[in-house]
């Protein structure tokens, strides 16, 4: 089988392009596969054409006809989503998005997982798509707890049932720990965490119990937490405490090591 043409011999061929995309916050690497299939890549002036094309440190990739910058260290933020914004960069509809609301001066980041237009709380961001990709996996366990507002008749049997895993409307949804913390008239409040979400799971796990969100939180995501951060504000983890709690795997504590220079 013939070696896609800008691919180097040996040992010295660097990275695969859809991972340094990745690692340069362009695209998750799903997506920079797409985009190298769609022609949007080049490498050194000529058009990627295969994802196992390798990047080395004096390569220049330019995506849609503009060089990328080179990947930097992999950086993550705590932002605190406010209702009424998407977590896309671009939408169809024209509504605001989470990313039009990043200052100036931040690089270009990619959210780790969502949180619907009505919903609020945190939402992490990062340069790397490939740590985001990773931190997404359910195999990571990591637990994400909401504060949730309902409205209806809150059965506690029924919320605790939740704990085994359930069925909606033909869909299974996996184990979800949910108490009730207080009632007021026909609002209640509900304390609710998940490992594995699909898409809007509370939501449609709470109408299967006959009861509204009016209000969903994400009070935090594995070992990160919302905290008093307000709503619209962005804080930087500190490279310390990402070596300390992230997997090793994710190659996010430290900053990225160059290859060595060909000889």
């Amino acid at each position: 089988m013939n070696k896609p043409a800008h691919e180097p011999d040996a040992t010295d061929r660097g990275e695969r392009i859809a991972k340094w995309l990745a690692r340069a916050g362009v695209a998750s690497r799903r997506d920079a596969e797409q985009m190298i299939e769609a022609g949007r890549i080049a490498l050194n002036g000529r058009k990627v054409t295969h994802p196992a094309t390798f990047v080395t440190e004096t390569d220049v990739v330019a995506v849609d006809g503009k060089p990328a910058d080179s990947p930097e260290r992999s950086r993550l933020w705590c932002y605190h989503k406010p209702v009424g914004r998407v977590t896309t960069h671009k939408d169809p509809q024209n509504r605001p998005t989470v990313f039009e609301a990043m200052p100036e001066e931040m690089p270009r980041v990619i959210s780790i997982g969502r949180l619907d237009i009505n919903s609020e709380g945190l939402l992490l961001l990062t340069n790397d798509g490939g740590l985001a990709r990773r931190l997404e996996l359910p195999s990571n366990g990591w637990l994400r707890r909401y504060r949730v507002r309902v409205f209806g008749v809150v059965d506690e049997s029924r919320l605790r049932a939740l704990a085994k895993g359930s069925e909606f409307d033909g869909v299974r949804y996996g184990p979800i720990e949910a108490g009730l913390d207080s009632v007021k008239g026909d609002n209640s409040w509900l304390t609710v965490s998940l490992r594995e979400g699909k898409n809007r799971e509370i939501r449609k796990v709470m109408m299967g119990l006959n009861l509204h969100v009016s209000r969903l939180i994400r009070l935090s995501y594995g070992p990160f937490s919302l905290g008093e951060l307000p709503a619209g504000a962005l804080e930087e983890v500190p490279a310390k405490m990402m070596r300390a709690v992230l997997p090793r795997d994710t190659e996010a504590a430290s900053p990225k090591r160059k290859p060595a220079p060909r000889s």
